[in-house]
């Protein structure tokens, strides 16, 4: 297919380098300068041209924007994009609706999104091969155009209904950028407790965690303190976490509550309730 990019930032230009590999076409990319600078490393040869321009000539216009920027980038190209040509974009929590302003003219629409961290364009090429990507379409020429696409990414399509995608999206979130956030918070108690090289102490620990985690499920390979109830650790951790990081206290006490309820029936339930009034009195 001839595909168009509007914002090759990192995961617009993964997906176009890996097209490209798949026997597609980019006809064009558009975007600001680090869209230029990135199509010069990764695109050689392709067009960069201005957003008036970039859908001539292709069958998929790719939007790689951020999802605040949609609604507006939709609205430029209005009119720009012919009847019939698929109009696809990467968010994770935005619907099609945001593409309403083109279905009136019978552009068509498609969501794709690849459950998978991208934190750089080099990384992420290396990521897409054998991601799950979420497909939504109209309808099953839509269906089977997205899943087309995603398999030529190397990865897994499945079909994700339009109003889940917000749902699906939190779970990703939960899944990917708040373990970064917990292991930052982690790191920095490590440090505050002297842990020599702590990045490199806790590595094993996490990987070992993600390991259980998909080998046994979350409430079997849940251990430590909340699934065991044991109230007396989770005061002494919080009285050290209130000295060393304070601002980490209210994120201990979320967690842990989580954690609990994660446990399920592993745990007690005086054990619940004597952890819930240690709890209480960090809330």
């Amino acid at each position: 297919m001839r595909i168009a990019i509007v914002g090759a930032g990192t995961v617009g230009t993964a997906v176009a380098v890996r097209w490209l590999g798949a026997g597609h076409t980019i006809t064009a990319v558009a975007g600001r300068d680090a869209t230029r600078e990135r199509a010069a490393r990764w695109l050689p040869g392709v067009d960069v041209v201005a957003i008036d321009d970039v859908a001539i000539g292709a069958e998929v216009v790719v939007l790689g924007v951020p999802d605040d920027a949609l609604p507006d980038v939709v609205a430029t190209l209005a009119g720009r994009i012919d009847a019939g040509t698929w109009a696809l974009h990467l968010s994770g929590a935005v619907g099609l609706d945001v593409f309403e302003p083109l279905e009136r003219a019978r552009v068509r629409a498609l969501a794709l999104h690849p459950l998978q961290t991208f934190p750089d364009v080099a990384g992420a090429i290396e990521a897409l091969p054998d991601a799950a990507i979420a497909v939504t379409a109209r309808d099953d020429d839509g269906s089977a155009v997205g899943e087309g696409l995603a398999r030529d990414l190397g990865g897994r399509p499945f079909s994700l209904a339009d109003e889940d995608r917000p749902l699906y999206h939190a779970a990703a979130v939960f899944a990917s950028n708040y373990l970064v956030a917990v292991s930052g918070a982690a790191l920095a108690l490590f440090e505050a407790a002297g842990v020599p090289s702590a990045a490199d102490a806790m590595h094993p620990l996490q990987a070992a965690t993600l390991a259980n985690v998909r080998r046994l499920g979350p409430q079997h390979a849940l251990t430590g303190p909340a699934v065991r109830g044991d109230a007396g650790t989770i005061e002494r951790n919080l009285d050290a976490v209130a000295v060393a990081a304070p601002g980490l206290v209210p994120a201990y006490v979320t967690l842990c509550g989580a954690a609990m309820d994660v446990a399920g029936e592993r745990l007690p339930e005086e054990r619940r309730r004597a952890v819930e009034e240690v709890l209480d009195r960090w809330r």
